[in-house]
């Protein structure tokens, strides 16, 4: 039976049963209203007229009496007589139209046949004391008992109506109980069977369903009976069934994927770490676990946090991720057989949109250590061979300072106008070669490790006004200014005070040279948990997202800015190497038009000294 059936069957069930019950107790309650009026109709009209009967009665009786044996006036007790007779009379013929119990009414012809000869004596004037005590006294006596006698026959018939009307009453109220009853174990029995009838189906396919979300398939719908569930179990059943084909054909495209994965992951000659959205390592392979000297057993499945205090490589690997920021590439020296190695490390977040939130979601972090060791000795020599060059660049250079310094001399000689031209311009061409030579020799020291860091407790505030001191007279040229806009009670720093002023003085020598004339530059600070960052933001004509991680390479120049006069592309390379050598992050954040914002992070104080 269908379901839709079974509804509509109990819910007609139920009007059934309250209609029975309605005309039952209506029908009932029109009996008991037909047995009172009968009672008020018959009997109670019977009792008010036999009332007022016996009243006019007594009334003739002691008028004549009075007329008799009393000193009055034969006129007033007279018209008392007629007037009460009267009523007698009227009141006798009404009782005559309601007859009603048996015996009634022979019992009102008696009565009638006794007022006619009461009347005669009543009205006979020449009645005496002795034919009063005879005649008219027994016929008063008689005719009121038979009055009395026609009260209580109606008045027993009355109690009889009303006890029959209690039993119908009383007999309405059980089988309105029983019919009630009734109806409300078939109403109880009706919610207990057709909910559960629907409940039971549905809560089937939610465990089904539930059990299809967690990849079971194997929870199907039973198919019974024809209703509406069983072609929706049906449906439903045919369903799972393709989904469960579909997922094994998936779950085997997975697997050789993953597979795949591992392989490669297992064969590359660069270390991979997997770590998901907690940070907690997915999987490292024998390259990773071979550099961190751990076991890939004792690192899958564990959180950075634990590892990171055990391990100083893993602590430098993740460095970037526990702060929140994902950083370009760095460049780490790890010890292999006792011999100095070096490897790129690169921090991959893996993002996915997701499209039941509608919104990307980071998934975890692609952790990579690419061997550079040979790039390393290549870029060394290269370094070695500068470094050479411009020791032996900088003699001759200083020289021919001097000696054009003595050129301007005029005690050497005069020179004419374009002789002082062509001396100003080697002048400021041996200038720009004396500082790129300069740079030149701080990048050598600086990859050989002989600049010397003193690295201390440090006042970020100090290094930021005595850098825009130094380059007053830069800004005075463009007509720019620098707006400064600090925290309050900036965390210290650990950081060297001298190095670190000379990468803001270069950030902000390069906002000077790209701001528009009459702008304005933008210090701010940030005070984080684990560092402070310092943003130096210009309005200039920004930097294409592709060139981010270039600018900070050694003589690298920005293609299309060729108008803006520049150095030979080492300052940023050697700011950044300044600051990581510090244990911080310098980097980025531009769009073309948007203006630049570099951003220097130090580490905090006490971090730094734990």
């Amino acid at each position: 039976m269908k379901l839709k059936t079974k509804v509509t069957l109990g819910y007609l069930t139920i009007l059934v049963v309250l209609l029975a019950l309605g005309v039952y107790s209506v029908t009932n309650v029109n009996k008991l209203d037909r047995a009172a009026r009968n009672i008020l109709k018959a009997n109670l009209y019977t009792l008010q007229v036999g009332k007022r009967m016996i009243s006019s009665l007594d009334n003739m009786q002691a008028a004549k009496q009075q007329l008799l044996f009393s000193d009055v006036t034969p006129e007033v007790k007279a018209d008392m007589i007629r007037e009460n007779m009267a009523v007698f009379a009227a009141n006798l013929r009404k009782e005559q139209g309601n007859i009603t119990e048996p015996g009634e009414g022979q019992l009102v012809e008696d009565v009638a046949e006794g007022f006619q000869h009461y009347r005669i004596l009543l009205l006979n004037d020449s009645l005496d004391a002795n034919a009063y005590y005879v005649e008219l006294l027994p016929r008063y006596r008689l005719l009121r008992d038979q009055l009395d006698q026609m009260l209580s026959m109606n008045m027993d018939a009355m109690i009889s109506k009303s006890d029959h009307a209690q039993h119908i009453a009383q007999q309405t109220r059980v089988y309105t109980l029983v019919a009630l009853t009734a109806a409300l174990l078939l109403t109880l029995g009706f919610l207990l069977t057709i909910p559960a009838a629907i409940a039971k189906p549905i809560n089937m396919l939610v465990d089904s369903i539930q059990a299809a979300s967690g990849k079971d398939f194997s929870k199907k719908i039973p198919v019974r009976g024809r209703n509406e569930f069983s072609r929706v179990a049906k449906v439903y059943n045919s369903m799972l069934k393709k989904l469960q084909e579909y997922e094994f054909s998936n779950l085997n495209v997975l697997m050789s994927e993953k597979k795949r994965i591992e392989l490669i992951m297992q064969n590359l000659d660069e270390g991979l770490l997997l770590l998901d959205h907690n940070l907690q390592v997915t999987e490292a392979n024998p390259v990773a676990c071979k550099l961190l000297g751990m076991e890939r057993a004792n690192l899958v499945g564990r959180q950075s946090q634990e590892l990171e205090n055990e391990n100083d490589l893993y602590r430098e690997l993740v460095k970037d991720i526990m702060i929140g920021r994902t950083s370009d590439d760095h460049l780490l020296t790890v010890t292999e057989g006792g011999e100095e190695a070096y490897y790129c490390k690169s921090v991959l977040d893996i993002v996915s949109y997701n499209e039941l939130k509608e919104q990307s979601e980071l998934y975890g972090y692609v952790v990579s250590l690419r061997n550079v060791s040979e790039f390393k000795r290549l870029d060394q020599a290269k370094s070695n061979f500068l470094a050479t060059v411009s020791h032996e660049l900088k003699t001759p250079l200083a020289s021919i300072g001097y000696s054009l310094k003595l050129l301007q001399n005029e005690r050497v000689g005069a020179m004419n106008e374009e002789q002082t031209g062509i001396i100003r311009t080697l002048k400021q061409e041996t200038s720009r070669l004396q500082k790129m030579v300069g740079e030149l020799i701080d990048v050598s020291r600086l990859e050989s490790g002989n600049i010397q860091l003193n690295v201390q407790k440090t006042n970020i505030t100090d290094i930021i006004h005595y850098a825009e001191e130094v380059i007053s007279l830069q800004l005075l040229q463009k007509q720019l200014r620098v707006e400064v806009q600090l925290e309050n009670q900036l965390t210290d720093v650990m950081a060297d005070v001298e190095k670190t002023t000379w990468v803001l003085i270069n950030l902000l020598s390069n906002a000077v040279r790209y701001s528009p004339e009459g702008d304005v530059i933008t210090i701010t600070t940030e005070d984080e948990e684990r560092q402070v960052l310092i943003k130096v933001h210009d309005n200039g004509p920004g930097i294409d997202a592709s060139n981010h991680s270039k600018i900070f390479q050694k003589f690298v120049q920005i293609p299309g800015k060729e108008q803006y006069k520049g150095g030979a592309g080492l300052g940023l390379s050697i700011s950044k190497e300044f600051i990581e050598s510090q244990g911080g992050s310098i980097w980025v954040e531009s769009e073309l038009g948007a203006g630049s914002t570099f951003v220097v992070s130090l580490p905090v104080y006490h971090l730094a000294e734990v």
